[in-house]
Protein backbone atom coordinates (compact mmCIF):
# COMPACT_ATOMS: atom_id res chain seq x y z
CA UNK A 1 0.00 0.00 0.00
CA UNK A 2 1.16 3.39 -0.86
CA UNK A 3 1.00 5.73 2.49
CA UNK A 4 2.35 8.64 0.99
CA UNK A 5 3.35 10.48 -2.58
CA UNK A 6 6.98 11.79 -2.88
CA UNK A 7 8.15 14.31 -5.01
CA UNK A 8 10.17 11.32 -7.16
CA UNK A 9 6.29 9.56 -7.28
CA UNK A 10 5.27 13.40 -8.56
CA UNK A 11 7.88 13.89 -11.24
CA UNK A 12 7.54 10.38 -12.79
CA UNK A 13 4.04 10.39 -13.12
CA UNK A 14 2.82 13.79 -13.61
CA UNK A 15 6.04 15.10 -15.38
CA UNK A 16 7.36 11.95 -16.92
CA UNK A 17 10.61 13.21 -16.13
CA UNK A 18 12.83 13.85 -12.83
CA UNK A 19 15.09 16.85 -12.12
CA UNK A 20 18.97 15.62 -11.98
CA UNK A 21 19.82 17.82 -8.38
CA UNK A 22 16.28 16.70 -6.78
CA UNK A 23 18.24 14.10 -4.03
CA UNK A 24 21.01 16.33 -3.84
CA UNK A 25 18.90 19.16 -2.89
CA UNK A 26 18.26 19.95 0.46
CA UNK A 27 15.02 21.74 -0.02
CA UNK A 28 12.76 21.66 -3.40
CA UNK A 29 10.84 24.47 -5.19
CA UNK A 30 9.17 24.40 -8.54
CA UNK A 31 6.39 26.13 -10.67
CA UNK A 32 3.93 24.80 -13.22
CA UNK A 33 1.21 25.71 -15.34
CA UNK A 34 -1.41 23.71 -14.21
CA UNK A 35 -2.61 23.69 -18.13
CA UNK A 36 -0.04 21.66 -19.05
CA UNK A 37 -1.55 18.95 -16.48
CA UNK A 38 -4.88 18.52 -16.60
CA UNK A 39 -6.92 16.79 -19.66
CA UNK A 40 -7.58 13.18 -20.49
CA UNK A 41 -4.32 12.15 -21.23
CA UNK A 42 -2.72 13.05 -17.97
CA UNK A 43 -2.59 10.47 -15.13
CA UNK A 44 -4.21 11.76 -12.00
CA UNK A 45 -2.56 11.87 -8.95
CA UNK A 46 -4.39 9.27 -6.20
CA UNK A 47 -6.23 10.28 -3.22
CA UNK A 48 -3.17 9.97 -0.44
CA UNK A 49 -0.72 12.30 1.34
CA UNK A 50 2.14 13.94 -0.53
CA UNK A 51 5.18 14.29 1.41
CA UNK A 52 5.51 18.18 -0.04
CA UNK A 53 3.47 21.02 0.13
CA UNK A 54 1.09 23.02 -3.19
CA UNK A 55 -0.39 25.49 -3.55
CA UNK A 56 -2.65 25.95 -6.70
CA UNK A 57 -4.89 28.67 -8.33
CA UNK A 58 -7.11 26.60 -9.79
CA UNK A 59 -9.57 28.33 -12.50
CA UNK A 60 -12.70 26.32 -13.63
CA UNK A 61 -15.44 23.70 -11.91
CA UNK A 62 -13.87 21.33 -9.35
CA UNK A 63 -14.32 19.00 -6.55
CA UNK A 64 -11.34 18.72 -3.88
CA UNK A 65 -11.65 15.79 -1.53
CA UNK A 66 -9.43 17.12 1.18
CA UNK A 67 -9.50 14.66 4.41
CA UNK A 68 -12.85 13.43 4.74
CA UNK A 69 -14.12 16.79 3.36
CA UNK A 70 -15.09 17.31 -0.62
CA UNK A 71 -15.87 21.27 -1.80
CA UNK A 72 -17.18 22.52 -4.93
CA UNK A 73 -14.85 25.32 -6.67
CA UNK A 74 -17.64 26.88 -8.98
CA UNK A 75 -14.89 29.54 -10.51
CA UNK A 76 -11.95 29.83 -9.27
CA UNK A 77 -9.77 28.97 -5.77
CA UNK A 78 -6.70 28.83 -4.09
CA UNK A 79 -5.74 25.15 -2.71
CA UNK A 80 -3.14 25.19 0.40
CA UNK A 81 -1.95 21.62 0.06
CA UNK A 82 0.31 20.02 2.95
CA UNK A 83 1.87 16.95 4.01
CA UNK A 84 -0.32 16.03 6.89
CA UNK A 85 -3.92 15.90 5.14
CA UNK A 86 -4.55 13.44 2.31
CA UNK A 87 -5.92 14.97 -0.69
CA UNK A 88 -7.07 14.63 -4.62
CA UNK A 89 -9.47 16.94 -6.98
CA UNK A 90 -11.39 15.69 -9.87
CA UNK A 91 -12.19 18.59 -12.89
CA UNK A 92 -15.55 18.95 -13.16
CA UNK A 93 -15.53 20.54 -16.74
CA UNK A 94 -13.07 20.92 -19.07
CA UNK A 95 -12.15 24.67 -19.46
CA UNK A 96 -9.61 24.54 -16.88
CA UNK A 97 -6.51 26.79 -16.32
CA UNK A 98 -3.70 28.24 -13.51
CA UNK A 99 -0.68 27.80 -12.22
CA UNK A 100 0.54 25.53 -9.02
CA UNK A 101 3.78 25.43 -7.21
CA UNK A 102 5.66 22.65 -5.07
CA UNK A 103 8.16 22.88 -2.41
CA UNK A 104 9.33 20.99 0.47
CA UNK A 105 9.43 21.78 4.31
CA UNK A 106 13.22 22.38 4.11
CA UNK A 107 12.99 25.10 1.09
CA UNK A 108 11.69 27.58 3.61
CA UNK A 109 14.22 26.44 6.42
CA UNK A 110 15.20 29.63 8.64
CA UNK A 111 12.92 31.75 6.33
CA UNK A 112 9.89 32.08 8.36
CA UNK A 113 7.66 29.04 9.35
CA UNK A 114 4.96 28.08 7.03
CA UNK A 115 3.20 26.38 9.78
CA UNK A 116 2.34 29.03 11.95
CA UNK A 117 -0.30 30.16 9.12
CA UNK A 118 -3.94 29.01 9.34
CA UNK A 119 -3.92 27.88 6.25
CA UNK A 120 -1.69 25.12 7.10
CA UNK A 121 -2.38 24.19 10.52
CA UNK A 122 -5.24 21.87 12.07
CA UNK A 123 -8.80 23.14 11.62
CA UNK A 124 -7.68 25.38 8.85
CA UNK A 125 -9.55 26.11 5.46
CA UNK A 126 -7.43 24.95 2.73
CA UNK A 127 -9.97 25.79 -0.16
CA UNK A 128 -10.01 29.65 -0.56
CA UNK A 129 -12.64 30.81 -2.94
CA UNK A 130 -11.39 34.29 -4.40
CA UNK A 131 -12.35 36.89 -7.00
CA UNK A 132 -11.60 37.07 -10.96
CA UNK A 133 -9.92 40.44 -9.87
CA UNK A 134 -7.64 38.56 -7.66
CA UNK A 135 -7.63 35.21 -9.64
CA UNK A 136 -5.35 38.02 -12.50
CA UNK A 137 -3.34 39.87 -9.49
CA UNK A 138 -2.02 35.76 -8.52
CA UNK A 139 -1.58 35.02 -12.00
CA UNK A 140 0.94 37.57 -12.11
CA UNK A 141 2.80 36.30 -9.01
CA UNK A 142 2.80 32.80 -10.39
CA UNK A 143 4.09 34.34 -13.67
CA UNK A 144 6.93 36.02 -11.88
CA UNK A 145 7.50 32.78 -10.72
CA UNK A 146 8.27 30.96 -13.87
CA UNK A 147 10.24 34.19 -15.12
CA UNK A 148 12.56 33.79 -11.50
CA UNK A 149 12.85 30.23 -11.94
CA UNK A 150 14.28 30.51 -14.81
CA UNK A 151 16.96 33.15 -14.49
CA UNK A 152 20.36 32.95 -13.41
CA UNK A 153 19.80 35.41 -10.56
CA UNK A 154 21.87 34.26 -7.76
CA UNK A 155 19.29 34.80 -4.81
CA UNK A 156 16.40 33.96 -6.88
CA UNK A 157 15.85 31.52 -4.54
CA UNK A 158 14.67 34.04 -2.06
CA UNK A 159 12.76 35.93 -4.18
CA UNK A 160 10.50 32.68 -4.75
CA UNK A 161 9.97 32.59 -1.39
CA UNK A 162 8.91 35.79 -0.85
CA UNK A 163 6.36 35.44 -3.78
CA UNK A 164 4.86 32.72 -1.89
CA UNK A 165 4.20 34.37 0.82
CA UNK A 166 2.59 37.36 -1.42
CA UNK A 167 -0.08 34.32 -2.24
CA UNK A 168 -0.60 33.04 1.53
CA UNK A 169 -1.16 36.77 2.72
CA UNK A 170 -3.53 37.07 -0.08
CA UNK A 171 -5.43 34.46 0.82
CA UNK A 172 -5.28 35.34 4.58
CA UNK A 173 -6.53 38.57 3.53
CA UNK A 174 -9.40 37.04 2.10
CA UNK A 175 -10.21 34.52 4.89
CA UNK A 176 -10.70 37.22 8.01
CA UNK A 177 -14.33 37.56 8.21
CA UNK A 178 -15.32 33.93 7.49
CA UNK A 179 -12.68 32.77 10.01
CA UNK A 180 -14.40 34.97 12.31
CA UNK A 181 -17.41 33.90 12.25
CA UNK A 182 -16.98 30.40 12.07
CA UNK A 183 -14.85 30.49 15.56
CA UNK A 184 -17.92 32.78 17.05
CA UNK A 185 -20.86 30.35 15.84
CA UNK A 186 -19.29 27.12 16.22
CA UNK A 187 -16.49 26.54 18.47
CA UNK A 188 -17.61 23.09 19.63
CA UNK A 189 -17.61 21.80 15.76
CA UNK A 190 -13.92 24.15 15.53
CA UNK A 191 -12.24 22.57 18.31
CA UNK A 192 -13.51 18.75 17.46
CA UNK A 193 -11.74 19.31 14.17
CA UNK A 194 -8.94 20.55 15.59
CA UNK A 195 -8.48 17.99 17.76
CA UNK A 196 -9.28 15.03 14.88
CA UNK A 197 -6.67 16.94 12.23
CA UNK A 198 -4.10 17.23 14.80
CA UNK A 199 -4.54 13.94 15.92
CA UNK A 200 -4.00 12.55 12.13
CA UNK A 201 -1.40 14.56 11.41
CA UNK A 202 0.71 11.80 13.81
CA UNK A 203 0.28 9.12 11.04
CA UNK A 204 0.50 6.97 8.85
CA UNK A 205 3.99 6.01 10.70
CA UNK A 206 6.59 5.20 7.95
CA UNK A 207 9.74 4.84 9.58
CA UNK A 208 10.81 3.06 12.82
CA UNK A 209 12.28 6.45 14.01
CA UNK A 210 8.67 8.03 13.64
CA UNK A 211 6.97 8.53 17.16
CA UNK A 212 3.82 10.03 18.10
CA UNK A 213 3.77 13.15 19.78
CA UNK A 214 0.68 13.06 21.75
CA UNK A 215 -1.27 10.49 23.13
CA UNK A 216 -3.21 11.45 26.27
CA UNK A 217 -6.61 13.47 26.19
CA UNK A 218 -4.29 16.29 28.31
CA UNK A 219 -1.29 16.12 25.81
CA UNK A 220 -3.61 17.33 22.93
CA UNK A 221 -5.95 19.76 25.13
CA UNK A 222 -2.39 21.24 25.96
CA UNK A 223 -1.56 21.97 22.12
CA UNK A 224 -5.39 23.16 21.55
CA UNK A 225 -4.83 25.44 24.44
CA UNK A 226 -8.13 24.22 26.11
CA UNK A 227 -9.43 22.59 29.12
CA UNK A 228 -9.14 19.09 28.62
CA UNK A 229 -13.15 18.95 29.89
CA UNK A 230 -13.95 21.25 27.60
CA UNK A 231 -12.37 19.31 24.80
CA UNK A 232 -13.67 15.92 26.14
CA UNK A 233 -17.13 17.46 26.02
CA UNK A 234 -16.79 19.09 22.60
CA UNK A 235 -16.11 15.86 21.46
CA UNK A 236 -18.94 14.09 23.06
CA UNK A 237 -21.51 16.47 21.48
CA UNK A 238 -20.22 16.14 18.08
CA UNK A 239 -18.84 12.38 17.71
CA UNK A 240 -20.84 10.79 20.53
CA UNK A 241 -17.05 9.24 21.73
CA UNK A 242 -14.75 10.49 24.80
CA UNK A 243 -11.42 11.53 24.13
CA UNK A 244 -9.61 8.43 24.93
CA UNK A 245 -12.08 6.51 22.86
CA UNK A 246 -11.30 8.67 19.64
CA UNK A 247 -7.32 8.01 20.53
CA UNK A 248 -7.21 5.36 21.90
CA UNK A 249 -9.11 3.56 18.13
CA UNK A 250 -7.03 5.69 15.77
CA UNK A 251 -3.46 4.12 17.58
CA UNK A 252 -5.27 0.60 17.91
CA UNK A 253 -5.98 1.26 13.58
CA UNK A 254 -2.28 2.20 13.03
CA UNK A 255 -1.08 -0.77 14.96
CA UNK A 256 -2.98 -3.21 12.47
CA UNK A 257 -1.69 -1.67 9.81
CA UNK A 258 1.75 -1.98 10.87
CA UNK A 259 1.46 -5.29 12.10
CA UNK A 260 0.29 -6.53 8.69
CA UNK A 261 1.89 -4.19 6.83
CA UNK A 262 5.97 -3.91 8.28
CA UNK A 263 8.41 -6.48 9.21
CA UNK A 264 8.90 -4.53 12.02
CA UNK A 265 9.16 -6.25 15.36
CA UNK A 266 6.47 -5.54 18.03
CA UNK A 267 8.75 -3.48 20.43
CA UNK A 268 8.83 -1.21 17.48
CA UNK A 269 5.90 -0.98 17.03
CA UNK A 270 5.45 0.23 20.09
CA UNK A 271 7.82 2.67 20.17
CA UNK A 272 6.53 4.26 17.63
CA UNK A 273 2.96 4.50 19.14
CA UNK A 274 4.29 6.18 21.98
CA UNK A 275 4.58 3.16 24.63
CA UNK A 276 7.44 3.16 26.33
CA UNK A 277 6.64 -0.53 28.18
CA UNK A 278 6.23 -3.17 25.27
CA UNK A 279 4.27 -4.90 27.80
CA UNK A 280 1.65 -1.93 28.12
CA UNK A 281 1.25 -1.84 24.37
CA UNK A 282 0.13 -5.75 24.69
CA UNK A 283 -2.24 -5.36 27.67
CA UNK A 284 -3.32 -1.94 25.53
CA UNK A 285 -3.92 -3.78 21.98
CA UNK A 286 -5.27 -7.00 23.89
CA UNK A 287 -8.47 -4.89 25.66
CA UNK A 288 -9.01 -3.58 22.47
CA UNK A 289 -8.56 -6.42 19.73
CA UNK A 290 -9.25 -9.22 22.46
CA UNK A 291 -5.85 -10.91 20.74
CA UNK A 292 -2.34 -10.23 21.31
CA UNK A 293 -0.28 -8.34 18.83
CA UNK A 294 2.00 -11.71 17.52
CA UNK A 295 -1.23 -13.65 17.11
CA UNK A 296 -3.16 -11.00 15.20
CA UNK A 297 -0.12 -10.67 13.12
CA UNK A 298 -0.14 -14.19 11.90
CA UNK A 299 -4.29 -13.94 11.58
CA UNK A 300 -5.20 -14.08 8.06
CA UNK A 301 -7.82 -11.17 6.84
CA UNK A 302 -10.98 -12.55 6.10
Amino acid sequence: MKLTETLEDFYTVKIKGMPENLKKEIGHFNVFKLDDYIGTTCNPLPYTRKDFYKISLIIGKNKVHYADKVVAIEDQALFFANPQIPYSWEHIDENQTGFFCIFTDAFFSQFGNLKEYPLFQPGGNPVVPISTELAESLKTVYLRMLDEINSDYAFKYDVLRNLVFEIIHLALKTQTVTASLYSKSNATIRVSSLFLELLERQFPIESISQQINFRSPSEFANQLNVHVNHLNKALKETTGKTTSQIISERIIQEAMILLKQTNWNVNEIAWCLGFEELSHFINFFKKNVQVSPKIYRLTEIV
